[in-house]
């Protein structure tokens, strides 16, 4: 038996359950937890905030990290027991549509995902499909690693979506878990960064200085198109990080003309876009979602080379419905990890 936090119910707190432990399909590795990531859209999945939700009972979690202990009787890759590896929010993929055979795999149609289609993370044991299993390159920390295997790679990806090219200015709006990475792989990437955080929030202002952007602003949510305008004459790309309405319709204005808006926070409600105004100033929005193996590959080589890592807070399986009220009041600062040496 392992343990596990269950989702049995959208409006109920999340269960602490001794469940068993599962055994490997034919493609798939059991992996035994080490470290696990808690992102936002845990938080949507438990609240069953998106459109299509899981089916219940659930155990999430898509950031995780442990070591291999057993291989399903097909696995023919070069994972092998004792291996570090990750388990991200694509669990697997078909391998044979147009989207995987094109170096797409995020559009598969046909795509298993982490936590959501199948069990995930929060529990001392998972499973991987090991065709999927991306490994952790040696000597890097599994826990301060852990968030690079979705968070990391989502902005990694996005950037290289972005086509922001060294020296050109590009926007970071919302410095979280997700933008304070962006800020790092961008000022690595060689480009000038601009970060966008809420209102009077000082202490975003001053980590985003201490990351290395060369311009905040913090003042009202309703202007920061027309400042990023003002101050560097628009930015060759924005990414919005963060999930809210305001923050992409102002985005939308502080590009410059043939600039591109990259949408990776998921608002819960649709934004209002003028067509009028994307025609004429040739301006793209571009949905960026995770990314493939290769770019998961290169998202953590990328991040040993320029030592980056995710600022975390510890905390044990027990205190995920803490977490979650926490995330709930912007009580957190990085990213929570689940340190699973310390649940007993």
């Amino acid at each position: 038996m392992m343990k596990a936090a269950v989702t049995t119910s959208f409006k109920e707190p999340i269960q602490i359950k001794q469940v068993e432990i599962p055994k490997p399909g034919p493609t798939q590795i059991l992996v035994k937890t080490i470290a696990c990531g808690v992102c936002h859209s845990d938080l949507h999945l438990a609240k069953g905030e998106w459109e299509i939700q899981p089916a219940l009972p659930r155990i999430l979690g898509h950031e995780g990290i442990g070591e291999v202990v057993a291989l399903g009787s097909e696995i023919i890759t070069n994972v092998k027991k004792g291996d570090i590896v990750g388990v991200p929010w694509i669990q697997k993929t078909c391998l044979c549509c147009e989207y995987c055979l094109t170096g797409r795999e995020t559009l598969c149609l046909e795509q298993s995902n982490s936590g959501f289609a199948v069990d995930g993370c929060f529990a001392e044991y998972c499973l991987m499909d090991g065709r999927f299993a991306v490994k952790l390159p040696n000597g890097m920390d599994p826990y301060t690693s852990a968030p690079l295997y979705c968070a990391g790679v989502t902005v990694y990806k996005a950037l290289k979506v972005s086509e922001v090219r060294p020296g050109q200015w590009v926007s970071i709006v919302g410095v979280g878990g997700l933008g304070s990475l962006a800020v790092k792989y961008a000022v690595a990437m060689g480009m000038r960064v601009l970060t966008i955080v809420a209102p009077n929030d000082k202490t975003a202002v001053n980590l985003s200085k201490e990351l290395g952007a060369e311009e905040v602003y913090d003042g009202p949510g309703d202007q920061h198109g027309l400042w990023v305008q003002k101050t560097v004459g628009g930015v060759q790309a924005a990414l919005v990080a963060v999930p809210v309405i305001q923050a992409y319709e102002e985005a939308l204005k502080s590009v410059k003309r043939g600039g591109r808006v990259v949408a990776v926070g998921l608002p819960s409600k649709n934004i209002s876009i003028s067509v009028l105004g994307l025609v004429i100033s040739g301006i793209q929005l571009i949905g960026s979602v995770v990314g493939t193996r290769q770019d998961l590959a290169e998202t953590l080589e990328f991040s040993k080379l320029h030592n980056i890592t995710c600022k975390i807070q510890k905390r044990k399986l027990e205190e995920i419905n803490e977490v979650f009220d926490d995330m709930n009041n912007y009580k957190i600062s990085g990213r929570v990890v689940i340190d699973f040496s310390a649940s007993h």
